[in-house]
């Protein structure tokens, strides 16, 4: 029976670490994706910050993306750039990068 315990434990560990790391790496592709759109909606500095930081929190609302999505998407049409599918485009570039990023500790 220890075996099992020991193998069980081992997956659960695992989970939780994937878990973890596939919630830093989205943080970290909504704080790129947010810092993105703030340069495309010619924001810079602590603007710039501040915005990134709105897109982060706007993850909380509901599961999945659908609600970064709607945040940047709104916003950039206010400001008359980007459409969905560039920013999905964008978005899962900017996944890549996050994984990446988290993977080596930066």
């Amino acid at each position: 029976m220890t075996t099992f315990d020991d193998r069980k434990d081992t997956f659960e560990k695992k989970f939780a670490h994937d878990e973890e790391l596939r919630f830093k790496a989205t943080a970290r592709r909504n704080k790129l994706l947010g810092l993105w759109a703030a340069d495309r909606l010619g924001k810079s500095g602590a603007d710039a910050e501040a915005y990134a930081k709105s897109v982060v929190m706007a993850d909380f609302q509901e599961a999945g993306d659908d609600d970064v999505l709607r945040k940047v998407q709104a916003d950039l049409e206010a400001g008359g750039a980007a459409g969905q599918t560039e920013l999905r485009r964008v978005m899962d570039d900017l996944m890549e990068r996050a994984i990446n990023e988290v993977k080596t500790g930066r």
